[in-house]
């Protein structure tokens, strides 16, 4: 496992809940949307709640796909919140698909995910071309 987060910060912390995590994660201080990893090396791509906030959405996911060893699997966890922030389900599926053929699109409206009510769109993207 590899994380990574331009916040120093974040990855001490990160650092500190996963001592005791084995085989021992990697952490780097770096941009999300251009990490400094080398290309096909992964299984897995993983990013919650990060693509609404990158400068150019399409150009991290492109990024994050060249990572992706082949028939690895991209992971997004997004949403578009009650205050107008973040992507809607239907443009990050556009995103996706821009780039892999294959995009499954599945909505968290269930309460019990969040702990109560949520007017908030809230989706997993799960691509696995």
């Amino acid at each position: 496992m590899h994380g990574v987060d331009f916040s120093t910060e974040m990855i001490r912390r990160a650092r500190e809940k996963a001592t005791n995590v084995v085989p021992r994660p990697v952490f780097t201080v770096a941009d999300a949307s251009e990490p400094p990893l080398p290309p096909a090396s992964f299984d897995v791509i993983l990013c919650r709640h990060v693509l609404w906030a990158m400068r150019d959405p399409s150009d991290a996911l492109q990024r994050w796909i060249e990572l992706l060893a082949p028939g690895g699997v991209l992971v997004l966890i997004e949403g578009r919140w009650s205050n107008g922030v973040g992507l809607e389900a239907s443009e990050c599926a556009r995103l996706v698909g821009s780039l892999r053929a294959d995009v499954q699109l599945q909505m968290l409206d269930d309460d019990v995910y969040w702990g109560g009510r949520t007017d908030d769109e809230r989706y997993l993207i799960l691509s696995a071309s």
